[in-house]
This record gives structure tokens, C-alpha cells and sequence, in this order.
């Protein structure tokens, strides 16, 4: 059974920087093993994020402010992964490949009307040969266009990885990451594959940080452990009114990014907070308590009248915000709530380690996604291989 160093590069929808996961891995498929060598986040420079912020809007984004951008992410995705390298204190020649999500600027699975034809699209940089050529190491990268070439949503990718590391002959679960969006996998008992479901279900960390930075005049970029957000009351109008938008009740499967709960968003919240004259506490309050609602409206609505799962386990940076798993913790009884930590995996190391799981597929020639959650015609070798 050979083993193999790997890296996962990734970086979401709150735009941070990168996460760099370095795993032992062997085999593929079913059989994969996996063991988490090194993880580290190198955040972008305060420059950077806003210009990914800036190239991901509608209004702002320009063509030559995103082809500067997928280099430069290209160069910062590489020191990513040569930072982890000598971390581990190991030499390039020893990582078998890397595996790049990149970053997303426009994921768009319900198409525009700029032909008649309205065809999806998605978009993610960080040029992986520029991360090929400054380590020297096969990168596999631009893994969502493929599933949506086959009729998918392209979205969401993770499950497969899920799948492999947390299915169960007896037991059903739920795999959740809350990053800049949330989304779940659903793992019924029995561990077919073809029964898996997953979907986003709403803002996770994305509003919230976009608030907090607002208030805050750029002073925090996020709500450390929830601890503002502990200090206001909800307001259930706002609540409400939040609750309304579309897609949280839009049934699976579903996909979603900033396009939807971006700065556009985030200013029509505001408008209304102005409104009912609520205070900055209990505006991050309500706004955070929004994704808490969201997550549970969505297990209520499409995955508990099917199955009850027996455990849900989260991963994903909203896993260190203490007020929003309260919230959600206080509405599920008699289901064991636990994280990745439980099973060896930073929470915060999932999301890169699946793809380097993808890569790893890829190289071995395996399809990776699953029709059953992006609505795909069929199963598809994912991500393009850069040597």
C-alpha cells in the first residue's frame, strides 16, 4: 500500500487566505486512508482580500483586475504550500501533488441571461501553473467546471471527501462546515454512496464578517468566539425579514455564494436595521442568530423528514463562535453535535484536506462527483492537472 505526501489548498467565500493542509494519503476511492500531517492558514494581505472582494462584485469587478488577481493569487496559493512544506520540515521533492480549489470570484449555476441559451458558469483563480511551476510539484486545480460541463451545479464538492472519512454502516450523519457559506452532508447508514445529499444552506461566516468588519471600520474582520454577538437581544423582525430571502427555503440541490449573500445583501439588511432602529449589538446578534435559523430551517425541511441523523458533526471556522453553536446546539436535542476534532481533523483543516482527497482522485483517474448532490447527468473525473 503506498503512501503518499499530499497538499490541499484552499480558500472560501469569506476570502481570508489560504488554507494549506498536508496529508499522508494511500489508495483511492473507498479504500482511502488519510492522516493529517500539517495544517497552517496564511491569511491574505488586507490588499488582496479586498481586491477579491472587489473582482467578485457585479458592480466593481474588472477584467483586468481579475487576470492580475489569478496570478497573484496563483504566486500567494504557492507560498501556501511551500510555507507547509517547511513546516513539516521536508523537501518539495517528497509531496507526490497538490490539490487547488482556488478562489471563487463568480459561481453562477443558474446561468445569466446574456444568450438565450442562459448557460451556468463558475469561475475560480489562483492559476495552478504558476503554483506548479514556483513548487515544482503536479498541481490538479479548477475542479467545479467539469461537474457543471455534465449539468451540475459544480457545487458543492466536499461530499465526496465527507463520505470517504464519515460514513457509516449504522448510523446516519451529517457532515456541516460553516465557512464564508454553509453547507451539509447528508450520510445516510448503510454507506452507499449514490444516497448522499448535500447542498449549502445560507450565509454562514460571510455576513457576519462583512457586518462586524462595517461596524467596526475595518478594526475586526470577524466576531472573535461570538463574543459580540453575546451581547445583543434578537430582532425577530429583521429576522424574519432575513428568513425571507429565496434561496433558504429553495429546495436541494442548491448552491450559493457571495453573488447572493454578499455586499448587495449586506446593504439591504442595513437598510432595514436602520429602520427598526436597532443597535449595532443586536444587529450582530440577529444577523448571526440568521445563520443559525437557516442551518436549522434546512435540516427541519429536507433532511429530517427523511432520516434523523444520530450525530452532526461541524467543521469550518463558525465551529469557534460560541454564540452561533449555542443557538444551533439548543435546538437539536437528543442528536450528539460534536466536530471534526473528535475524529483526529481540525475543523478548520476539512475543507483543504478534501481537496487534496479530489486530487488524489483525479491522478487515479476516479470520478469525484456526486450526481445525487450537484444534480450532474453523470459521474465525472473532476479537476485539470497542471505538471
Amino acid at each position: 500500500m503506498k503512501e503518499n505526501l499530499a497538499i490541499g489548498l484552499m480558500s472560501g467565500t469569506s476570502a481570508d487566505g489560504v488554507d494549506a493542509a498536508l496529508i499522508k494519503i494511500s489508495e483511492s476511492g473507498p479504500r482511502t486512508k488519510i492522516k493529517l500531517v500539517e495544517f497552517e492558514t496564511i491569511p491574505y494581505p488586507a490588499e488582496v482580500k479586498e481586491m477579491v472582494i472587489t473582482a467578485s462584485s457585479l458592480e466593481k469587478g474588472t477584467v483586468d483586475l481579475i487576470c492580475h488577481l489569478n496570478f497573484r493569487l496563483g504566486d500567494l496559493f504557492a507560498n501556501a504550500a511551500l510555507s507547509i512544506i517547511q513546516k513539516a520540515n521536508i523537501e518539495n521533492s517528497a509531496v507526490g501533488f497538490i490539490g487547488s480549489h482556488g478562489q471563487t470570484i463568480r459561481h453562477l449555476p443558474e446561468g445569466r441571461e446574456y444568450f438565450p441559451e442562459n448557460l451556468p458558469s463558475t469561475l475560480q483563480i489562483g492559476e495552478p501553473s504558476v503554483i506548479a511551476e514556483k513548487t515544482g510539484i503536479k498541481t490538479v486545480a479548477d475542479f467545479r467546471t467539469r461537474d457543471m460541463a455534465a449539468g451540475g451545479l459544480g457545487a458543492p464538492l466536499a461530499p465526496f471527501a465527507h463520505f470517504l472519512l464519515f460514513h457509516h454502516k449504522e448510523k446516519s450523519r451529517i457532515v456541516h462546515n460553516i465557512g464564508g457559506i454553509s453547507n451539509l452532508t447528508f450520510l445516510p447508514k448503510g454507506g452507499m454512496i449514490d444516497k448522499v445529499a448535500a447542498f449549502d444552506t445560507g450565509p454562514g461566516n460571510m455576513l457576519i464578517d462583512g457586518l462586524v468588519s462595517h461596524l467596526s471600520k475595518g478594526q475586526k474582520p470577524f466576531d472573535r468566539d461570538g463574543e459580540w454577538a453575546s451581547k445583543g437581544k434578537i430582532n425577530n423582525d429583521l429576522l424574519f425579514f432575513m428568513m425571507e430571502h429565496p434561496f433558504i427555503k429553495k429546495p436541494p440541490p442548491k448552491a450559493t455564494g457571495r453573488e447572493e449573500f454578499g455586499e448587495v445583501f449586506l446593504c439591504k439588511v442595513l437598510a432595514k436595521a436602520e429602520e427598526l432602529k436597532i443597535t449595532e449589538d443586536d444587529l450582530v446578534t440577529t444577523i448571526t442568530a440568521y445563520t443559525a435559523e437557516s442551518i436549522i430551517f434546512n435540516y427541519k425541511d429536507h433532511i429530517f423528514k427523511i432520516d434523523r441523523p444520530s450525530e452532526i458533526i461541524f467543521c469550518g471556522g463558525g465551529v469557534h463562535n460560541q454564540f452561533l453553536m449555542d443557538r444551533i446546539k439548543n435546538q437539536l436535542s437528543k442528536i450528539t453535535i460534536s466536530t471534526t476534532d473528535k475524529y483526529g481533523i481540525s475543523p478548520d483543516a476539512l475543507e483543504a484536506i478534501s481537496f487534496a482527497i479530489l486530487a488524489n482522485e483525479t491522478i487515479h483517474g476516479n470520478f469525484s462527483n456526486l450526481p445525487s448532490v450537484t444534480g450532474a447527468k453523470r459521474k465525472v473525473i473532476l479537476g485539470k492537472i497542471v505538471r
